[in-house]
């Protein structure tokens, strides 16, 4: 996996909550998710 794309997911995530607040949790949670499975993948 790219090393990049862990700011991309936050900025993704950041854009989605802006635009639909109402998904904060679902957004929270599979931006944890993501970033998470990318650490153990390095």
């Amino acid at each position: 996996m790219s090393p990049h794309l862990t700011p991309i997911v936050s900025i993704v995530a950041g854009i989605c909550v802006l635009i639909f607040p109402h998904l904060l949790n679902y957004v929270v949670a599979i931006y944890l998710i993501l970033t998470g499975v990318l650490a153990l993948v390095k």
